[in-house]
């Protein structure tokens, strides 16, 4: 019998007796989303179990709590309720409305108290992962699994439009060239579109920041959570791009799809070129039934992409046992070899950097070097979309994005309007600080 199950059965037998026990497992909650394609739930079930194995003072119940969006109301609704859970497997970029509004704690302490400093913990991680981690000097969030969107092709359909599969569009010019020689079609019948991408909420919103920063522009202020920047100059070249792709070119459908018709296209052999998230790349290679790449976002004025995924954060109000449990669940999951076994599971990159230096992942990229693609991306990769109201500022860009793909609205009018519809959501936030210089 090993140490820890002679302690518990000791603990046990003392309860029996009715005398207080040695110890008593502290008991904790992770809420977790499944925010990609894939079967997720399952295996971070079997994760929690191991670590309850491995730490007998611990109790970890995983709450499966849905999509990111989901995840962050209900998340909210424990904090208000008085019973938060000590992790939660967070959208990165909702984390800094958790700041602003004093609902998240530092991680500070706890890394400090372990002998490290917070500069020396996150040194483990990507650096292109601090700028959704690491706020107002502190850490707030640890990068648990990340991705960047790809651009996923079919060679086969490559090679039939006579494109080169060794030689993916790069440009936007390559790109729309590309899509439309994909394109196939019998009258007004398409029998294969050229490019598909989700346009539901997040993903678009994902997808669209990713065009705007590879047509040479910002997102959001990184800085300030009350400035976005929707109607510019770059981000009405994304939307024209969009815009033309489905209406000019008809390379595209029309309307708002989402990613499970992405997909199921891309695996019938019906769709040319897809973006989805690295984070699905997995499910693809169990899916897809022929060979399949992944490439760089095609770039208009430079490589740019934003950052996608989640990281662990611990909400406020729990108390000092919880605390250290939840940083202990925090740091194991973290660590490069679960980092890392998540990693080739899911097909997200790991986000511990020395999950890489562990024999299993060199061979896994070595057998899967799609895998890589997203790594090698991460050097033109920055923070993702984070604001006052996250959400609803990203869903008035969302809104507008839809509109144009369904032909309501002209490029520059949706421009217009979504700025103009995320300054009112953001404004009592902007009167708060930026505009507010009195005591």
């Amino acid at each position: 019998m090993t140490a820890w199950k002679s302690a518990l059965a000791t603990s046990t037998l003392v309860a029996g007796l009715g005398l207080t026990p040695a110890f008593a497992a502290t008991e904790i909650q992770m809420f977790f989303p499944v925010p990609v394609q894939g079967k997720l739930s399952n295996e971070m079930a079997s994760l929690v179990e191991r670590f309850n194995e491995e730490h007998p003072d611990i109790v970890v119940t995983p709450v499966y709590t849905g999509s990111y969006d989901e995840t962050n109301l209900k998340t909210r609704a424990a904090i208000k309720a008085g019973k938060p859970p000590a992790a939660v497997i967070m959208s990165a970029n909702f984390i800094l409305e958790y700041v602003i509004n004093d609902e998240v704690e530092s991680y500070d302490g706890l890394i400090e108290a372990d002998g490290t400093t917070p500069t020396e913990f996150m040194d483990n991680f990507w650096p292109a992962l601090h700028g959704n981690a690491i706020i107002d000097g502190e850490v707030y969030g640890v990068p648990f699994h990340n991705s960047t969107p790809l651009l996923y092709y079919n060679p086969r359909l490559f090679e039939e439009a006579g494109l080169d599969p060794e030689n993916p569009p790069v440009t936007w010019a390559e790109w729309v060239d590309a899509a439309q020689k994909l394109t196939k079609r019998d009258g007004d019948t398409v029998d294969q579109w050229g490019f598909m991408m989700p346009g539901t909420y997040d993903y678009l919103g994902w997808i669209t920041s990713a065009l705007n920063m590879s047509n040479g522009g910002q997102y959001y202020n990184p800085n300030f959570g009350g400035e976005v920047y929707y109607d510019t100059p770059t981000m009405l070249g994304a939307l024209d791009l969009l815009h033309d792709m489905v209406f000019e070119y008809k390379a595209m459908p029309e309307g708002v799809t989402d990613a499970k018709a992405v997909s199921s296209a891309f695996f019938a052999g019906d769709l040319g070129m897809m973006i989805l998230s690295t984070g699905a790349l997995s499910f693809v290679r169990e899916n897809m039934t022929e060979p399949f790449k992944v490439a760089f976002v095609p770039k208009n004025v430079r490589n740019s992409v934003p950052i996608g995924g989640a990281s662990l954060m611990m909400p406020k109000g729990l108390s000092d046992e919880e605390k250290a449990a939840g940083w202990e669940l925090v740091k194991w999951l973290t660590s490069p070899e679960i980092s890392g076994h998540w990693s080739r599971f899911t097909g997200y990159f790991a986000p511990n950097r020395h999950a890489y230096d562990l024999d299993e992942m060199k061979t896994f990229i070595s057998e899967h070097p799609d895998a890589k693609v997203a790594l090698d991306q991460l050097a033109y990769a920055g923070p993702w979309f984070a604001t006052y109201n996250t959400v609803g500022v990203r869903k008035a860009l969302e809104d507008e994005v839809q509109a144009v793909l369904s032909g309501d609205k002209d490029p520059e009018q949706a421009a217009k309007d979504a700025q103009a519809n995320a300054d009112a959501l953001m404004r009592p936030y902007v009167e708060a600080t930026a505009l507010n210089y009195t005591n």
